[in-house]
């Protein structure tokens, strides 16, 4: 009997060795920036001070960090996320943490970079509002600090919007969080993981949910050219009652952006980095609990009924995946003397 407990040791040990010299790949320390956007001190104060400046929207209650909150997991914890006049979107915020390390952006992939998609909710009629970016723009360039921080940080008086992606750009490279347990791990310490983690890091791989959850952001897009979407179907199994209950379907996904019928239910693969403390989950935000998901996205995507100690095991595992926030401040935001930019 010894024996045979010695040997399951030796096969779990050989195997996530195995698994882990071709599949575990910790998270780098820095983010990859473009060559026309290198980060700068300067850009990334700029980009954080526009991050939480309410006033890039219409009414001026809601800022980038509203709906990606940089004190906690970096989305809103709401199903849906809300916008100008108490408006709700269709789908859940993604966290901000870790985007900078996705090959697209949004659910359904439409942004190719980070750039692209800062901009994007200003001018949306259900999140910031704003009629255009010159409109943007034009209230942003009457703040004298504004003025100082574009310069300091670009060098020139232009103040564009492409200037003001490029700095939220620059600032959202630094949300990122290296160093998890599963990274320390990864790196040779063996004591970072539980034993239950390691089972559940094994079972992973067993499974095949590394199949789409792949490369250091769990995320598939490590090594993927900028602007490439990576996606998956979801639902993929569509023969359970999870679809109907969490409404995992109705929404069309990509289709939505190309007019494809190929591109039905497909989204991009989301990060599973801070997993645990991004809840609800998926993009209808209808799944409230991590374990509740892991079942769900077993029944779904690989037709697996997990059973309770294999989703502990996997929750467990998934618990690993939170690394270490890099502490936020609040920045002072530049002041109007005298008048608000809001009423003008």
């Amino acid at each position: 009997m010894k024996q045979s407990m010695a040997m399951i040791g030796l096969f779990t040990l050989m195997s996530v060795t195995t698994v882990q010299a071709n599949i575990w790949q910790a998270l780098p320390e820095k983010a990859p920036a473009p060559k026309d956007n290198p980060t700068t001190a300067a850009k990334v104060e700029l980009g954080k001070t526009l991050y939480f400046d309410p006033r890039i929207s219409s009414t001026g209650t809601v800022s980038c960090n509203s709906c990606h909150n940089v004190m906690e997991g970096g989305d809103d914890s709401r199903p849906n996320s809300m916008g100008v006049n108490g408006q709700t979107g269709g789908r859940g915020a993604p966290t901000v943490w870790n985007a900078a390390f996705y090959s697209t952006q949004f659910w359904d992939g439409r942004a190719n970079t980070l750039e692209d998609q800062a901009i994007g909710p200003m001018t949306n009629p259900i999140e910031m509002g704003m009629k255009n970016h010159d409109l943007v723009m034009q209230r942003v360039s009457k703040m004298a600090g504004y003025q100082v921080m574009f310069k300091k940080a670009f060098g020139n008086s232009d103040m564009s919007i492409d200037q003001a992606a490029k700095a939220i750009a620059a600032y959202e490279r630094t949300l990122i969080t290296p160093n998890s347990p599963y990274d320390l791990y990864v790196k040779g310490n063996k004591k970072a993981l539980t034993a239950q983690q390691v089972k559940g890091m094994n079972l992973f791989a067993d499974l095949g949910c590394a199949s789409c959850h792949s490369g250091p952001a769990f995320n598939g897009q490590a090594n993927v050219k900028v602007g490439t979407p990576v996606l998956m179907k979801f639902p993929t199994f569509v023969d359970n009652s999870y679809v109907s209950q969490y409404d995992l379907a109705s929404d069309k996904g990509r289709e939505n952006v190309t007019g494809k019928a190929e591109d039905n239910n497909m989204f991009r693969i989301p990060t599973l980095r801070n997993i645990a403390v991004t809840a609800p989950y998926f993009h209808t935000g209808t799944v409230k609990s991590l374990d509740e998901a892991v079942k769900v996205m077993a029944k779904t995507q690989l037709n697996i009924d997990l059973n309770t100690s294999q989703t502990n095991d996997l929750v467990a595992f998934l618990d690993s995946l939170t690394g270490p926030f890099p502490q936020q401040t609040m920045p002072r935001l530049p002041v109007t003397p005298g008048k608000s930019v809001i009423t003008e």
